[in-house]
C-alpha cells in the first residue's frame, strides 16, 4: 500500500498543506445527482401563453411537468387520466444539431423542433378557415 491519496474524484482536485485532496464542490456534486434539466421563465410563460388559450378554446383541460436528468417534458391532456396529447419537451443535448426545442403528439412523432421555441409553439396555431354561406 502506499500514502498516496485517493484521486478519483474528477479533474479539479489538488493536494493542500496538510496532504489531503481537495476537491471542487461544484463537480462533486454534478457527479453524485446531476441537476435536472428545467423549462426556464420565459418558456414557461410562452408555454403557457398557448396552453390557456386551448384550455379557452376547450382543446385542453390538465397539463404535467416533468423535469428529468436529461429532457424536461411539459404534457397536455384532454383528461388527465390518458395519455398526454403532446408533449413539449427540452432536450439540450440536441441544441447543437437539431434544436433543443420539440412538440410530440401522443403516437411520439415529432411534429416540429427546433432551436426557438417560439417557432416550435408555432405548430399550435389555428389555419384560417374558409366558410360560405
Amino acid at each position: 500500500m502506499t500514502d498516496q491519496p485517493d484521486l478519483s474524484y474528477g479533474e479539479n482536485r489538488s493536494i493542500d498543506s496538510s496532504g489531503s485532496v481537495v476537491i471542487d464542490l461544484r463537480e462533486y456534486r454534478q457527479n453524485l445527482d446531476p441537476l435536472p434539466v428545467t423549462f426556464h421563465r420565459r418558456e414557461l410563460d410562452a408555454i403557457l401563453w398557448i396552453y390557456g388559450r386551448m384550455v379557452g378554446e376547450g382543446e385542453w383541460r390538465d397539463y404535467a411537468i416533468d423535469h428529468l436528468k436529461e429532457k424536461a417534458v411539459f404534457s397536455v391532456f384532454k383528461r388527465s387520466g390518458e395519455m398526454p396529447l403532446y408533449r413539449i419537451e427540452k432536450n439540450p443535448k440536441l441544441a447543437a444539431k437539431q434544436g433543443a426545442f420539440s412538440v410530440v403528439n401522443t403516437n411520439g412523432m415529432v411534429l416540429k423542433r427546433g432551436h426557438e421555441l417560439s417557432q416550435v409553439l408555432k405548430v399550435f396555431d389555428k389555419a384560417l378557415k374558409l366558410v360560405d354561406k
